[in-house]
Order: C-alpha cells, then structure tokens, then sequence
C-alpha cells in the first residue's frame, strides 16, 4: 500500500496560521522536517518538540513504498524517552491513518548476550519499519535506513555511535542529531564547532528557548491546555520557566554549553601563526588640528604618506593570487584596523600587512582604504564593519567596488558564533598568519567565551599607542569572512577607471 501524505497545512512553508485552524507544526518544527539533508544537528532547548517533530516525518518515512521510503532506527539514551518516542510516532501513524501493527515490545539481540536490551517496533504495510532502542546498539553497521540519535549529549560514545551511523550515507541513509548541550568539552559540542569552522558539512539548526517563542511554543502550549494567551502571561511563563532551571538555564533553554566563559584562543595557538616579517602599520595624525585641515591638504599629506608607507607592500602582491580584506571601523576611542591577505597556493589567507588608524578622520580613511583597494591587482572582497558611524564608510566601499565585493557587517551574537570557529580553525589548521606584534596578540586573546558565544567583551586593553577592545582580531575575523562566506566577484583589476575617478576626485580637494 502506498503511503497517502496528510493534508499539506501540516508541513506548508511560509503559509500564515488563523488562530482558528493553526498548523499542526511550528514554524521552527516545519524548518526542521524541511531539511533534507544527510546529516543535520538540532541545537535545541529542552521541551520544544523537535523530536515530536522528528517523528512526525520518520511515521512518513518509514510508511512510504519503494526508494522513497526507508527504516527508520532511533537511539535514545534511556527507556523512558525511547518508549516516549515510540508512543508519539504511533499517535502519528493514526493521524495519518497509516497502516501499521501493533507497538512490539522485543528483545534486541546483542552478540554479548549480557548485553541483550529491551527495544521497540512498529511495522508498515511498506514493508519499512521503526525501531527504537534505548541504548547505543553493536549492529548499527549491519542496517541501513535513517538513523535518529536524541539527546546525543548524553550518550556513553557518541563518536563510536556517530561513526557506525555515518556508514549507512554510502547506500541513501540519514544521520539525524539532536540534544540540548551537556559541557563545552561532550563531543557534541565539537560536532557543532567543527561544522561552524567548516570542517564538516552537515547542516545545523540553533533553536534556543526564546526562538521557540518567537515562532508561537507559548501560544501553542495555551491552545493545548486551553488558556488564554496574552503577551504578559507569556513573559510571566517566561520568567518562571528560567527561574526554575536556575544555573542551569543558559545550557537547558538557550543553548549554551556550561563552562562556556574563558579565553578562546591559546597563546600558543595565535604565536604558532605569528611572523616577524609581517608589517603592522600605525597612523596616527601628523598634528592634534589634522580634522580642521584645509582637505586639499590633508589629502596631499595622506597621498605622500600612502606613497612612503603603502606602496612599497602594495608592489609585492602576487598577481596570480585574488586579494581580500577585513576591517573594524574605529574614529574617537577605537582604532580602524584594515586586515589585508592574499590567498596563495600553501595559505587560505597570507597576511600582507595590518594596517591601524587611531583618530583618523572620516575622509581620511576612505582615500586610505581606497588608495589600498585600487592598487590590488586581484581584489576579489572586503568585509567591513558597518555598525554606527562605519556603515557610511562601508556603504561608500560598497558603492565604488560593487556589492558582490564589499560585505556591510552589521555584527551580532550571531555572526560572531558563525564566524568565530571559521578564524579558529585556520589557526588550528595554520592555514592563517599574522604580524608578530605584541598588540596584535592582545587583540586576539582577548576574545572570550561570553555565555558560551566567542566574542571580545566590553572591556578595553592598553597597548600600541592608547586603548584597544580587540580592533585586530575583529579585522581578523572580518577578512576570514571576506575570504570563507563571500563568493565574491570577478577579480578586480587595479587601478580601473572607477579607481581612478576616485583617486581624481581625492586630488580634486
């Protein structure tokens, strides 16, 4: 018998509820059934319903005929979540009205017979079947379907358990994942990190309790217990529900891992990069009046400056090799540091020098970062800070070498838990170089672990000259961007009509 799909609303993309008939899943449930690919991590609060989600689509899976269909084996790490499980997937198969036997409850043989534990069945007129079992099982590798490991956290030997799983991908399987956090150190944890660095390709999905909010649990959880919802007793249940969790709810509900505040780069690691060839320019202004220079002169003496200071770097570009930058946009209190590397056929990112400007005028620095971009001969990105008083330089970046060139970062939480493993891994990997520079080294370790996302805190340092708050290593993470996440155009060439326009219109002061 083929399987007969429900009705759409169930799994529709982007359709809008009615409070009178709102669809069976959430919108970060439906997100989640959508993902089709052949590996996918749930990194979840408690008690949201992916895995009632999830079994919502393995009833489907396992129900459908032919290739389209296939077993289903989920892993849970207890009895209790395991006979859970199956419960929800038969309350499915009967809104589904599928045809399936009766819940078996067997004994799973265990090539240790000491080892034999209790599992359960359901069986399709498919042919397909979903079997659940309440702890890691040795014949994994023997099977074949879609493999379904919850609270992966919390299992005994999760990198054994994910190894036998991912053997069933050769012949059309599925690895699913999902757990809330259980230590910064558990090897679910590294699964995420090594996904966010981009050495795994398996698909993520962060869903922490105030997501699950924003896409209606509380709303659902009223329509259920039949209660009134109002946006006060929303942020009251909030509020309790964090408060009951305690220490806790940063790992529980928002997705933190505990120990999960320190230093996130070792010096060892940054020095294991470093190299003393590597130039760090500093700018400063020639005099404390430099702003209320007539701006014909303030061009002429910056040109000069460029000529002497940039130029003779500028020349060694390799121009068989695209070039990139970063940048973090300082003015009064922090620097504007510009990061720029070249990609070469040993380094994904060869540092050709770090350029730092402390109290540089607004204008001064476009004719700088203009001056620096016409004379790559293979510019290819930039990504640039554009919150505050940075998205005006940035958006004039954007506007002279074209949006598929300059990214306008507005950075967040976010993009700091995207970007942050991505810079780590090249030091990991030392793909990556930087200047040997005390500065520069305090920039980087001042990166921390603030509720579990690498960022740079608040507080400011002293070094090179006056205050700094991480400006390098912000440039730093901005150039691995420009070069892992931004596709980038055709290559620029050097010195084009448009970059000479601009450098007119700059000696036209």
């Amino acid at each position: 018998m083929s399987a007969q799909l429900p009705d759409a609303k169930l799994f529709s993309f982007g359709e809008h509820e009615s409070e009178s008939a709102p669809a069976v899943l959430l919108g970060y449930q439906r997100t989640w059934v959508a993902d089709k690919a052949e590996v996918k991590i749930g990194d979840k609060s408690r008690r949201i319903g992916i895995t009632w989600a999830e079994a919502a689509d393995d009833v489907l899976v396992a129900a459908t005929e032919g290739r389209d269909g296939m077993d289903v084996l989920y892993i849970g790490y207890n009895q209790e979540m395991t006979r859970e499980y199956i419960q929800t997937c038969a309350w499915w198969a009967n809104a589904y009205h599928k045809i399936c036997t009766e819940i078996e409850e067997y004994l799973f043989d265990d090539p240790d017979p000491d080892k034999n534990i209790t599992a359960f069945r359901i069986t399709f007129a498919s042919g397909h079947e979903i079997v659940a079992l309440s702890s890691r099982p040795t014949n994994l590798r023997g099977r074949q379907g879609r493999v379904v490991i919850d609270e992966a956290a919390f299992h005994d030997d999760l990198p054994g358990l994910m190894k036998a799983a991912l053997a069933l991908l050769m012949w059309g399987g599925q690895v699913v994942v999902i757990s809330t956090h259980f230590g910064q150190d558990n090897y679910f944890n590294t699964l995420i990190e090594d996904c966010r660095a981009g050495r795994l390709p398996y698909s993520i999905h962060h869903i922490d309790f105030d997501d699950a909010l924003a896409d209606g649990l509380y709303r659902r959880i009223c329509l259920v217990r039949g209660l009134e919802w109002t946006e006060e007793a929303e942020q009251e249940w909030r509020a309790k529900i964090i408060k009951s969790y305690g220490d806790d709810a940063d790992e529980e509900l928002f997705c933190i891992p505990s120990s999960g505040t320190g230093v996130y780069l070792t010096r060892n690691m940054i020095e294991s990069v470093m190299k003393s060839d590597i130039q760090v320019i500093r700018w400063e202004p020639p005099a404390q009046d430099f702003v209320d220079w007539p701006l014909d002169r303030a061009h002429s003496w910056t040109w000069d400056w460029c000529d002497e200071h940039l130029r003779p770097l500028l020349k060694g570009f390799d121009p068989r090799w695209t070039q990139h930058f970063g940048q973090d946009f300082g003015r009064n209190v922090d620097l504007s540091v510009f990061h720029v590397g070249q990609e070469t056929g040993t380094l994904d990112i060869a540092t050709r020098f770090i350029l730092e400007l402390r109290d540089c005028p607004f204008r001064t620095q476009e004719q700088i970062l203009s001056y620096i971009v016409d004379r790559m001969p293979q510019f290819r990105s930039g990504a640039m800070d554009a919150r505050g008083n940075g998205q005006a330089l940035a958006e004039l970046m954007r506007q002279k070498y074209g949006p598929d060139r300059i990214s306008e970062i507005m950075i967040t939480e976010s993009w700091y838990r995207e970007v942050m493993p991505l810079l780590k891994a090249q030091f990991e990997d030392r793909t990556m170089d930087l200047p040997k520079d005390a500065a520069i080294l305090d920039d980087y370790r001042a990166i921390k672990r603030v509720r579990g996302v690498p960022k740079i805190p608040d507080a400011r340092t002293e070094g090179a000259g006056g205050k700094r708050h991480g400006d390098a290593a912000v440039a730093g993470a901005m150039l691995v961007y420009a070069v892992k996440k931004m596709e980038g155009g055709e290559p620029f060439e050097a010195l084009t009509a448009m970059s000479s326009h601009s450098s007119q219109m700059f000696r036209g002061y």
